[in-house]
């Protein structure tokens, strides 16, 4: 049986120039690939979020599609996006899921592993699994 395979990958970046640490705002993007290497065609449908700062406050996120889109990725495709947050404190991480449906309209989900947001270049860009 044909099923997509997912595969996530997150780069991460501080933005010094959308951040002011004496207002503790530390601005950040992040570029993420999705690839379907399965042999199925998926369609993200929506994601959700959770931030945490190193305070430990959670921001959730939820919402349809990303940057806008919902792809359709068939085997061997993929899909780059870039996108921001901002944080109360110079590190915190990222994590959550994106919720595909397959071509025969059944859904599934992908988690998205945790990442490190570092203005202090400590963690290095690192994908924590």
């Amino acid at each position: 049986m044909s099923k997509p395979e997912i595969d996530i990958r997150v780069q991460p970046n501080y933005l010094p120039g959308q951040s002011s640490p004496l207002d503790e705002t530390y601005g950040f993007s992040y570029t993420i690939t999705i690839a379907n290497r399965g042999d199925a065609p998926a369609q993200l449908i929506s994601r959700h979020w959770i931030i945490l700062d190193a305070d430990l406050h959670r921001e959730e996120v939820r919402g349809l599609g990303v940057v806008g889109h919902q792809p359709l990725l068939k085997p061997g495709e993929a899909f780059e996006y870039t996108s921001g947050c901002r944080l109360r404190t110079p590190t915190g991480t990222m994590e959550g899921r994106y919720f595909f449906v397959k071509e025969d309209g059944e859904p599934f989900e992908v988690t998205i592993p945790r990442f490190v947001l570092d203005a202090t270049g400590q963690a290095g860009g690192r994908v924590l699994h």
